[in-house]
């Protein structure tokens, strides 16, 4: 009879631990499946973000409206001030074109280039992996000249390019379809006539 007790209670021991058991298995599963749902729904709410934008300011419309009415308005993060100053008293001579515009204009202008400069704030990302490239005594005028932009496009071959509907490599929004919002991630280029 004392056997058949102990074995009882054994048996009931032996099953209250086992239901311990899958309880805290059950809650470890709980909460590891709401640790994975939630990282799940910060890499969904991430994912289409833009990589590089995340420091970067508004476009100004007198700047995009100007710069930007014969070629794209580039992100002013992309030079430092010397380069951005160096350019905005040259536009008699803008890379062989008189780029001239109203006296007011140009201070508005280089205001904005000079306080959104790569080198005014501090930048994340492919910006920053620009203006460390440069070197400190060199003051580049063309953002395809500079370092990091070189190694990025280093593989594109020239026939990519040199089709009528890109014609340049300063042309970025051809390949770089969210250029102009300043993503230039590589799920978003699209080279004309030959796809991703």
């Amino acid at each position: 009879m004392k056997k058949l007790i102990w074995l009882i209670i054994a048996g009931i021991l032996a099953v209250s631990f086992v239901m311990a058991e899958d309880e805290d298995r059950n809650e470890k599963e709980y909460e590891e499946k709401a640790f994975f749902e939630k990282l799940f729904k910060k890499f969904k709410e991430e994912k289409d973000k833009p990589t590089t934008t995340r420091t970067l300011v508004q476009i100004e419309p007198l700047y995009k409206q100007e710069c930007g009415e014969c070629h794209m308005a580039y992100q002013p993060e992309f030079l430092p001030k010397r380069s951005w100053k160096k350019m905005m008293e040259r536009l008699e001579d803008h890379f062989g074109v008189d780029a001239t515009i109203e006296k007011e204009d140009n201070k508005k202008i280089v205001k904005y280039l000079l306080a959104n400069a790569s080198d005014s704030k501090k930048l994340y990302g492919e910006f920053n992996e620009f203006l460390e490239s440069i070197p400190k005594n060199q003051t580049p005028l063309r953002i395809s000249e500079i370092p990091y932009f070189k190694k990025e496009h280093r593989k594109v071959p020239k026939k990519y390019i040199s089709q009528k509907e890109v014609k340049t490599i300063a042309n970025c929004n051809a390949c770089h379809k969210k250029a102009q919002n300043g993503d230039y991630n590589e799920r978003y280029i699209d080279i004309p006539n030959y796809g991703k």
